[in-house]
């Protein structure tokens, strides 16, 4: 289990390459806010750092979540608490996805093939998973379960539109399994708001079993949401910056909304 000190810890080990970041884990705010795809590195024990597409596709919504790591980061801040952030692509293994999926580890994403994993072995598909993806999830574990009470709130972003897809219409969407106790509150929340398409359990379905909310919330109790913005809307430091500031009172109500 990592140790969770100071402002801002990488998980980093001598010679090794972080497979997380952690910020403001001393605020003491119930939220515990996560960023699975805030990253689009491929670490150096990866094919030496690639997995041979060109940068203009790692630049792409298929190799994280663009603007994501901003707003959770900005957050963190806003509503003083700790927050868990991926440092490596979701290429490379894909922390929103359980240990079994089939998708942990894409070889075909949005009409991209992704050549260093199309030959994956066992012992490849292990390594991944022991350097980068289980020391992820024991963070966010730690973090979680810092206070009783924790709040689970993941941050992502998704693409104004896939290949050969019709435009997707939502500014933002709030994805939750079986347990709304704060999504239906946010939801109604953010619709109140007037000018914003709200999506719910769009523009993806709001359960994999295993993945990180399944994992860390659901399987715990713990009071949660998913919350996806389209990417457009964030793709710079100033509207990430803005995203957060609108958001954090809406989340604060949110939570005094669902009484939890």
């Amino acid at each position: 289990m990592t140790e969770i000190r100071g402002h801002e810890v990488s998980g980093e080990e001598a010679g090794v390459e972080p497979p997380f970041r952690l910020i403001g884990e001393g605020l003491p705010g119930r939220w515990t806010i996560t960023c699975d795809h805030a990253s689009n590195n491929v670490p150096s024990f990866i094919n030496g750092g690639t997995l041979g597409l060109p940068r203009l596709e790692m630049e792409r919504h298929i190799a994280y979540d663009i603007g994501a790591e901003g707003v959770a980061r900005h957050l963190s801040e806003l509503l003083g608490a700790p927050a868990v952030l991926s440092t490596f692509s979701r290429l490379v293994i894909d922390p929103n996805r359980g240990e079994d999926d089939p998708t942990l580890i894409m070889q075909l994403y949005d009409g991209t093939v992704i050549p260093g994993n199309r030959h994956l072995d066992a012992a490849e598909r292990e390594r991944r998973m022991a350097r980068l993806y289980r020391p992820y999830h024991d963070a966010l574990e730690a973090l979680a379960s810092r206070r009783h009470d924790s709040v689970i709130l993941a941050v992502h972003s998704f693409t104004p539109r896939l290949r050969g897809r019709e435009p997707r219409p939502w500014h933002v969407g709030i994805l939750f399994g079986h347990d709304d106790r704060l999504a239906r509150p946010l939801i109604a929340r953010l619709r109140a708001e007037g000018d914003l398409c709200v999506g719910e359990n769009e523009p993806y379905a709001g359960y994999l079993e295993g993945d990180s909310i399944d994992r860390h919330a659901l399987r715990k109790g713990r009071p949660n949401a998913l919350i996806e913005i389209r990417h457009d809307l964030i793709d710079t430091p100033e509207a990430q910056r803005r995203w957060a500031e609108r958001l954090a009172p809406i989340l604060s109500a949110a939570l005094a909304d669902a009484g939890v």
